[in-house]
């Protein structure tokens, strides 16, 4: 076969196969033209459109191409985050809540115990008007105090200043007089002389009964003496009287009962028996007054 008739064969057999790469040599620019035409003719309407299925494959990988453009913007487009509620330690209007509540006070006046006017008006030998400001100055809590408990100091004289001292340097008590109020019977103080203890003032628990919840809930009352010895007197025991009449008003009832009297050894845990406030001590008298009244 000759050269040129080879040459012939291979030409009819490329244009018979119809194959874009063989076609593109011999009318690659008339391709060129057309492509450009398709291209301008989608740009204003895809409908419009009548390129050949290359020109609209073409068109189609484009408009792909854009949406896959357009979609990859969306997903790595920032979206604002969402806050965390804030908790209320960490909200900021909370907090400022919490600061107002505290500031006004409400929170903890709401739990006081209003101090009784009409205990003015009666006629007190031993409590002094200097005592009764102390004793109602006191933030006293609702049905905080349920029992008041009456002793004895144990020895002939003493008072508020000693006992403080005692139970303090002696005793190592962190918050010194472990009652409330002393009465004294003469010695080192007047008798029937009634003074308060700081565990009144700041409305602590006591340290006078062994038993932390009892001490939690029971005013300590001390009455100097050793009443295994001698009696109490008559001033000291009216002066009980008054005292205990008095704070009965001012802390109120719990559960619509006053708050009892006790004897230290009616109230102390049978493990840790006492004879406080001793054998000569009017129990009799104590429970005539007090038991099951209001006054």
């Amino acid at each position: 076969m000759s050269p040129r008739t080879w040459l012939y064969l291979c030409i009819l057999t490329c244009t018979a196969v119809g194959s874009p790469q063989g076609t593109a040599p011999l009318r690659g620019e008339e391709t060129t033209r057309q492509n450009k035409q398709d291209a301008a003719s989608s740009n204003h309407s895809v409908n419009n459109s009548k390129s050949s299925p290359k020109n609209q494959g073409a068109q189609g990988f484009r408009q792909n191409a854009e949406g896959t453009r357009q979609n990859a913007d969306k997903t790595f487009q920032p979206s604002p985050q969402k806050q965390p509620k804030d908790s209320p330690q960490n909200s900021p209007q909370s907090a400022d809540n919490l600061v107002i509540i505290e500031k006004s006070g409400f929170s903890a006046k709401e739990g006081l115990q209003p101090v009784p006017s009409y205990g003015w008006f009666a006629r007190w030998k031993f409590l002094s008007r200097s005592v009764r400001q102390s004793i109602d100055g006191a933030p006293v809590r609702k049905a905080r105090w349920r029992y008041i408990v009456v002793h004895n100091s144990g020895t002939r004289q003493g008072n508020a200043k000693a006992f403080e001292f005692y139970h303090t340097k002696v005793r190592k008590m962190v918050n010194g007089l472990a009652y409330h109020f002393v009465i004294g019977n003469g010695t080192s103080s007047g008798d029937g002389e009634i003074e308060i203890g700081s565990r009144w003032e700041k409305q602590i628990n006591g340290g006078h009964v062994h038993s932390d919840y009892l001490n939690n809930i029971a005013l300590g009352i001390c009455l100097v003496g050793d009443f295994n010895q001698q009696k109490p007197t008559e001033k000291q025991l009216a002066a009980l009287e008054e005292l205990i009449r008095y704070l009965r008003l001012r802390v109120g009832k719990t559960d619509g009962n006053v708050a009892q009297v006790k004897a230290h050894r009616e109230i102390n845990p049978p493990r840790w028996p006492t004879d406080c406030p001793g054998d000569e001590f009017p129990y009799g008298w104590l429970h005539e007054r007090f038991d099951e009244k209001g006054n």
